[in-house]
C-alpha cells in the first residue's frame, strides 16, 4: 500500500468524453445522419398531409391534421397509365417475381460456391473466373440479347421471363459470397465427413447449410434489395399486366394528368420501399456477420 501511495495511480490515463476528437467523430455521425434521414422524415410528414396543407408551402412542419387517405390511394386508386388500382397490382407481381428469384438464384448460388471450395474439378478455377467476369458486365449490353433469347422461348412480357432473368443476373456475385465462406470452414470437418463416407449433398445439407446462416442472410438481403428495387429489367421485359411495383411507382410520379399530388407520390415512394427495409432491420445483425465471414478468403 505504501508502494503504490509512493508512485500514484498506474495504467493508462482515463480518456475524456468530450475530446476533439469525439466531438469531430460524433458529429460527423450526426451530420451523415441528418443527411439521409431529413428526407426520409419530409416523405413521411408529407405523406400524411392533405393537399391544402402542402400548399402552404411548410415541408418541414408536422401535419396540422393527420390524415391517411393518400397511403389508402396510393395503394388502391392511384392511376399507373390506363389503370388506376394503384400499388396493389404492382406489389403482387413484385412478389411473384421475388420469391422465387430469391430462392432459386441462392440455392444454385449456394451448391456452385460449396462445390467450388470442397469439390475441386478441372476446370474449377477457369469457371469461376469466367462466371466472376459475367458480374462486371454492364447489364446495358445484354438487354437487346435477352429480349431476343426471351422472346424465342415465349417468355417475353411474362413474370417467369423476368425470373429468369434475375436468376441469372444475381448468380456471380452469390456464387463468389458462397465460394468464400464455404472456403472460411475449416477444412478439417469436411476430411472428416468424407473419412465416415458422407458424399456431396450428405456433406452439403449436414454440415455446411447449418453453418451458413449468416451468409445466406447475405445473399438474401442482397437479392431482395435488387430485385424489388429494380426498374429497369421490369420495365423492358414486362408489360403493363406483370409490371413490378417499382415500374408502377414510376408511373404514378411522372403522371401528366390532372393535380400532382405529392403526398400521394411521397406515400407510393415509401410503400415501394417497406419490403427491402423490414428484411434489412429484421436481419441486421445477421447481414454483417454474414458479410465480415464471406471477406476472410478469396
Amino acid at each position: 500500500m505504501a508502494d503504490i501511495a509512493l508512485t500514484g495511480p498506474r495504467g493508462p490515463k482515463p480518456k475524456k468524453r468530450f475530446s476533439r476528437t469525439n466531438i469531430f467523430i460524433y458529429g460527423t455521425l450526426i451530420m451523415i445522419s441528418l443527411y439521409y434521414l431529413l428526407p426520409l422524415y419530409v416523405m413521411i410528414v408529407t405523406s400524411l398531409k392533405g393537399m391544402p396543407e402542402i400548399r402552404l408551402g411548410n415541408i418541414f412542419g408536422p401535419p396540422l391534421e393527420i390524415t391517411t387517405e393518400p397511403w389508402v390511394k396510393a395503394w388502391s386508386e392511384a392511376c399507373t397509365g390506363v389503370n388506376c388500382d394503384g400499388l396493389s397490382r404492382g406489389f403482387w407481381n413484385s412478389v411473384n417475381i421475388l420469391i422465387p428469384s430469391v430462392l432459386l438464384s441462392i440455392a444454385i448460388a449456394s451448391v456452385n460456391g460449396y462445390a467450388l471450395s470442397n469439390w475441386k474439378f478441372k476446370g474449377s478455377e477457369v469457371f469461376f473466373t469466367i462466371l466472376i467476369i459475367g458480374a462486371f458486365i454492364p447489364y446495358q449490353t445484354m438487354i437487346y440479347p435477352i429480349v431476343i433469347m426471351l422472346r424465342e422461348i415465349g417468355l417475353m412480357g411474362d413474370l417467369g421471363g423476368l425470373v429468369l432473368v434475375h436468376t441469372i443476373f444475381g448468380m456471380p456475385i452469390l456464387t463468389l459470397l458462397f465460394r468464400n465462406y464455404f472456403t472460411s470452414v475449416p477444412e478439417e470437418l469436411f476430411k472428416a465427413a468424407r473419412v465416415d463416407g458422407a458424399g456431396f449433398w450428405r456433406i452439403y445439407f449436414q454440415i455446411m447449410l447449418p453453418m451458413a446462416l449468416p451468409i445466406f442472410v447475405v445473399a438474401v438481403i442482397l437479392q431482395v434489395t435488387g430485385i424489388w428495387n429494380d426498374f429497369l429489367f421490369g420495365v423492358i421485359y414486362t408489360k403493363p399486366a406483370t409490371y413490378p411495383m417499382t415500374v408502377q411507382l414510376n408511373n404514378i410520379v411522372n403522371s401528366v394528368q390532372g393535380i400532382k399530388e405529392y403526398n400521394v407520390n411521397m406515400a407510393a415512394t415509401l410503400l415501394t420501399g417497406l419490403v427491402p427495409l423490414v428484411i434489412y432491420f429484421a436481419s441486421g445483425k445477421l447481414f454483417v456477420r454474414g458479410i465480415a465471414a464471406g471477406a476472410v478468403k478469396g
